[in-house]
């Protein structure tokens, strides 16, 4: 064989290990033998120490499938990819796959809103987490939380028009993108963070005067609220209450319902609300429906 040849074929082995092509679903996993959750390190879902809600909910299902677990660690811009192979690209209401990239795993797990532009390249699974999106503000800020009533959308709008033409941090691709809540275009100044993709910034950056409001969902908030105690508040709820769940690609449907049965499983036998109690402790009064419906 000529070094010409063993270069392009050497060539060709290096791009299908960049480029894995394995398949995904459930019978293909088992028989390899691995389940590689892509997780961010986000809130107490992917603590970033080795565990975590969502690290130990898909452990568990690991377990339950017979097959080994692998954390994949990733980031709101290119946990997508990562599952795909494809980037997400949305233009107004339309969404399309470009380009091609690694797999790099087989299901999202990581807080992961429900968010109708992902649900046109995703299976989403059964709710895992309730959550949704405040506005949050310094405690020596002039703004003032809102009273609150029995109806949310009447506290939404008026949460919004506090905003004014204000800096508003915001991080796009995520959960805390304005486009989600009808923030663009009405005059409000928009500050993307862009320093980093992880969410757990927000706040800080907050303190360091990058911008006078930010967005937190809830899971974070409740969080920052104990870290951050006395130096942050929270005005008022952006957005109607959302659904946190696991994901997976589109010709992965056995894969999900595997996963869905297992929920099913775990919330029958007290392990689910164990990890609730552990992770998040207090959450249940902020969403009592939520977890009335879990019961």
């Amino acid at each position: 064989m000529t070094s010409v040849n063993r270069s392009f074929l050497a060539g060709l082995l290096l791009i299908a290990m960049a480029f894995p092509t394995w398949a995904a679903d459930l019978k293909d996993i088992q028989e390899r033998g691995e389940l590689r959750h892509l997780g961010i390190r986000y809130a107490n879902f992917v603590t970033g120490a080795g565990d975590g809600f969502d690290v130990e909910l898909i452990q568990g299902f690991a377990r339950e499938i017979g097959v080994d677990y692998t954390l994949v660690y990733s980031d709101f811009y290119n946990v997508i990819r990562d599952l795909l192979g494809k980037d997400v690209v949305r233009q107004g209401d339309a969404v399309t796959l470009e380009g091609d990239y690694p797999v790099k795993g087989d299901m999202i797990a990581t807080g992961f809103t429900v968010l109708p532009w992902r649900e046109a390249v995703l299976l989403y699974s059964e709710p895992t987490f309730p959550s949704q999106v405040l506005l949050v503000a310094r405690s020596n800020s002039n703004f003032t939380p809102i009273k609150g009533s029995d109806d949310l959308a009447e506290d939404i709008g008026e949460t919004k028009s506090l905003i004014g033409k204000n800096s508003l941090l915001v991080m796009e691709r995520t959960c805390l993108d304005p486009g989600n809540y009808g923030l663009k275009g009405s005059g409000i100044d928009l500050k993307s963070y862009t320093k980093s993709t992880n969410l757990n910034e927000m706040v800080p950056a907050l303190l360091n005067e990058e911008a006078e409001l930010t967005l937190l969902d809830v899971p974070d908030a409740i969080l920052d609220l104990r870290k951050w105690a006395g130096r942050i508040k929270v005005i008022g709820p952006i957005s109607e209450h959302q659904e946190l769940a696991a994901a997976f690609p589109k010709d992965a449907p056995e894969l999900r319902a595997a996963f869905d049965a297992y929920l099913v499983k775990i919330k029958a036998d007290g392990l689910y609300d164990q990890l609730v109690d552990k992770y998040y402790p207090g959450i249940r009064r902020y969403f009592p429906d939520f977890f009335a419906r879990q019961d």
